[in-house]
């Protein structure tokens, strides 16, 4: 047939829960390098890049990490079809909608790829002949799925029963969808041969994808597609009509559609795919140091350790006659647990949100459009950071009703407006931010620029920012937990 234009769709979006404590909701772990230097979304970026006839990717996010997806899509050297920014959560099929009505004003008869962006996928050459066969049913109007081939019997997946009796060049009709199984039901499941686990990956004709949604769920295309005609355009960034998309029932793809039609399709996948939904999961698809098989990564010294995952991201970690643990030291938290209940980390979480701390937010490092900041330091009345401000970027012209600042340059240059006094600072040098004084830091160099700052005042809060101008469209504050305990 001849050639169709694609549309890849990244789905990008993430609690941040079940690689705590090196994943936040600020901080998911779709951009954190798991496996190498690259972070999962980068490698999903980069293998849709390569579908033939496709045109760069779409990416589908919350306006918190539409700065961290383009940071990423940058350091790539590639760049997005488009960044579209979903006001608040609804789920997958109506932001796959969104997606289907930006495909349709590049082409009427596109196909979207629709992937999550937080999976490993780790034999490509597969994942491209499972491709191949799920675009041509695509193409001949198939609504298509991608089933992964089970190898043990997994009960935190969903399932897709395939129809033996109804297939076409390895392509099979669906049968039905299945629920999260038991572990007896998941063992027949997996020595029936006719299950696959959900990967959560489609490609299908733009078009027919919304025919069908507008069958079974009319007010949801309604809503999307109010939503997607008032858009605005930030920056490099699409933004959604927050009121029309907040009208919009939440539904996943499956149960708003795949379930439904009559057109759904599944292809098997045996790519060794994986969603990484645990420590367990992550342990698993890395390559192990030691014929012990143990994954060490960072400072680790161990005696008498075997089927264990231990990550340091800071400090030493030493491990004596240790067996199957994950342990996860970060710069304010440490993970210790069973790998067997490495899918509980969700509860801790969930313990930590009640309690009111930042933990399951933020970092002590922080990603920020303009670069990033970590505390060192904190006490009543003061607090340090060390600033680091990309090449050519600047904060906002701000000021603090509530604290002054001290900057003390460590590398590279900065233009600092203090007041009406505006002056260049190099290494070693300083300046003084009284209270109240309205300021803007930027690099105007070629390298990053690094600072030491020291707030003092009565209150030291991120939500003290009152800002005038803004590279970035920032006009709210961002906010922190104003008070941060100690105890669970």
């Amino acid at each position: 047939m001849e050639s169709t234009l694609i549309v890849p769709v990244i789905l990008s979006g993430g609690s941040g829960t079940r690689l705590w404590p090196l994943s936040r909701s600020a901080y998911p772990k779709q951009f954190i390098p798991l496996m190498d230097d690259n972070s999962l979304f980068q490698a999903t970026f980069a293998r849709v890049a390569k579908l033939p006839d496709s045109t760069d990717a779409l990416v589908v996010c919350n306006e918190e990490h539409r700065f961290m997806v383009a940071e990423q899509v940058r350091k790539l050297d590639k760049k997005c079809l488009a960044i579209m920014l979903e006001p608040v959560g609804r789920n997958t099929a109506p932001a796959i909608a969104c997606a289907a009505l930006y495909a349709l004003q590049q082409n009427q008869d596109a196909l979207i790829m629709v992937t999550p962006s937080d999976h490993i996928i780790s034999d490509l050459s597969r994942f491209s002949e499972s491709m191949e066969k799920g675009i041509e049913a695509a193409k001949n109007g198939g609504l298509v799925t991608f089933g992964v081939v089970p190898d043990k019997p997994e009960t935190g997946y969903g399932y897709i029963r395939k129809d033996e009796d109804n297939q076409h060049l390895g392509t099979y009709q669906v049968a039905e969808f299945v629920e999260k199984p038991d572990l007896q039901t998941a063992i027949k499941y997996l020595d029936s041969g006719e299950y696959l686990w959900n990967s959560g990956m489609f490609v299908f004709q733009a078009q027919l994808y919304l025919q069908e949604l507008k069958k079974f769920q009319p007010e949801m295309v309604k809503a999307v597609t109010s939503a997607f005609e008032k858009q605005s355009v930030d920056l490099d960034f699409i933004r959604l009509d927050k009121e029309a998309f907040l009208a919009c029932p939440s539904e996943s793809i499956d149960y708003a559609v795949m379930e439904k039609t009559e057109k759904s399709m599944v292809v098997p996948m045996d790519a060794g795919w994986s969603d990484i939904g645990s420590w367990s999961a992550l342990s698993d698809a890395a390559v192990t140091d030691s014929e012990d098989d143990n994954v060490f990564l960072g400072d680790v010294l161990a005696k008498d350790v075997t089927n264990s995952y231990l990550r340091s991201e800071n400090r030493m970690i030493a491990g004596i006659g240790l067996d199957g643990l994950v342990v996860v030291e970060t710069a304010d938290a440490v993970l210790v647990a069973d790998k067997s209940r490495s899918q509980d980390v969700k509860e801790i979480v969930d313990r930590l949100k009640v309690s009111g701390r930042y933990e399951p937010f933020t970092h002590v490092r922080v990603y920020r459009p303009w670069g990033r900041y970590e505390t060192v330091d904190e006490c009543a009345r003061f607090k340090v950071k060390r600033i680091v401000v990309n090449p050519g970027a600047s904060l906002s012209l701000q000021k603090h009703n509530h604290r002054a600042e001290h900057w003390v340059v460590v590398k590279g240059t900065a233009r600092i407006i203090n007041g009406t006094e505006e002056k260049l600072l190099t290494e070693d040098q300083s300046t003084y931010i009284p209270i109240g004084t309205l300021h803007r830091l930027e690099n105007p160099g070629l390298i990053p620029l690094e600072i030491v700052e020291v707030q003092t005042g009565s209150y030291l809060g991120e939500d003290d920012i009152e800002r005038f101008s803004d590279d970035y469209g920032r006009h709210v504050p961002d906010t922190e937990p104003k008070s941060i305990r100690k105890t669970v």
